[in-house]
């Protein structure tokens, strides 16, 4: 079944695999796409119906990791368009990433720590971080208005398409969040005041993509839970799909550590959340999965659970050729090496997740 073409907003992808969107480390400092980074999506598009770039800026106030890459200016573009074809020269499709951090951005990429904003002035639980500055509604008005921007910059680049990212913890996950939002104006409080800094940008990107009058796909990703009270529960999200089902989504891109993933904060429910979620979809939206898809057997498996599409970070890491072998049913390979064709400081940074790696089981990573 992966193995054959699908379609996602009139964009027809060669097959169901996916490169999910990870973080690179390894742009160049002033923001724009290095070589090294252009070499390592070039490596892993050959057999893949998709990929997803790491997380781009969307303005300066945006970028929370060091040598991340930019979009919110015109000087961005060169690059953007050298990394669209690339992707799209082997045949895969490429969507590229908007992203914001909001409080979850490291202190040690911004000079001023008041250009580090967010919904309201809480201090995430990292050591990277500091105390945001509240978004007044004129911060509101600007960061939608760069979110839709880079949709702009993002069709003029030849993408395929973007992803909004309100995964992971980062500002349009903010917004949705009691513990991250506790502001009392239309923005915060009630669930709809929550979802409207979001809903509000969903509107007009994909007003700005029919105006284009192209093909181009508009996706979402989010994380369904938080464990922190206040946070956000499994039926705050399921309410969320209810209201995403009115934009026109391309897809939705689930962030969970397992495609089979069960709700963390009631470990009595033992219903997968992709179940609980099509519950409501009933199949309106295409569903990205990801999380412990390694195997051929695994996509199947997960294809088989309610996905539509699959995609993987790891296993594309560690084998380049990832794709080609699942589709062969050949072995993958598990021990990630420097000569995988991967930038260096995201090589180096990778050895943070040895513990992820040692909890899984699978993967190692070479010293």
């Amino acid at each position: 079944m992966f193995k054959h073409p699908y379609e996602l907003a009139s964009v027809l992808l060669k097959n169901r695999l996916v490169m999910a969107p990870m973080t690179t480390y390894s742009g160049n400092e002033d923001g724009t796409v290095s070589e090294e980074e252009l070499a390592y999506y070039a490596r892993r598009s050959h057999h893949l119906g998709l990929i997803i770039t790491a997380a781009t800026a969307i303005n300066d106030s945006a970028r929370a990791f060091p040598n991340q890459i930019g979009i919110g200016e015109d000087r961005f573009l060169p690059g953007l368009k050298r990394l669209a074809s690339i992707i799209q020269q082997s045949g895969a499709k490429a969507v590229i990433q908007l992203h914001h951090g909001g409080r979850m951005s490291d202190k040690s990429v911004h000079q001023d720590p008041r250009n580090i904003v967010a919904p309201s002035a809480i201090l995430a639980d990292r050591p990277f971080t500091v105390t945001p500055r509240e978004m007044t509604l004129d911060d509101i008005k600007q960061t939608q208005d760069d979110f839709v921007r880079a949709v702009e910059h993002a069709l003029k680049a030849g993408f395929d398409g973007v992803e909004l990212h309100g995964a992971n913890t980062y500002l349009l996950q903010q917004f949705f969040s009691p513990q991250s939002n506790q502001r009392t104006d239309q923005y915060g409080g009630s669930l709809e005041n929550r979802m409207r800094f979001i809903t509000e940008i969903l509107a007009r990107s994909a007003a700005v993509i029919q105006a284009s009058n192209r093909p181009f796909i508009l996706g979402y990703r989010l994380s369904p839970e938080e464990l922190e009270t206040p946070g956000i529960t499994l039926e705050d999200t399921l309410t969320f799909i209810d209201v995403l089902k009115t934009y026109p989504l391309s897809y939705i891109h689930l962030s969970t550590s397992h495609y089979l993933a069960t709700p963390r904060r009631n470990k009595e429910d033992k219903v997968p959340i992709v179940d609980q979620i099509q519950a409501r979809l009933n199949q309106a939206i295409p569903l990205i999965g990801v999380g412990h898809i390694n195997e051929a057997e695994d996509i199947e498996a997960a294809l088989n659970s309610g996905y539509n599409l699959v995609a993987t970070g790891i296993s594309i890491i560690a084998d380049p050729d990832w794709g080609d072998k699942v589709m062969r049913h050949q072995p993958v390979k598990t021990v990630i090496q420097r000569d995988a064709v991967i930038p260096a400081l995201m090589f180096d940074r990778l050895h943070r997740w040895i513990p992820f790696f040692e909890e899984e089981g699978r993967f190692t990573i070479e010293a």
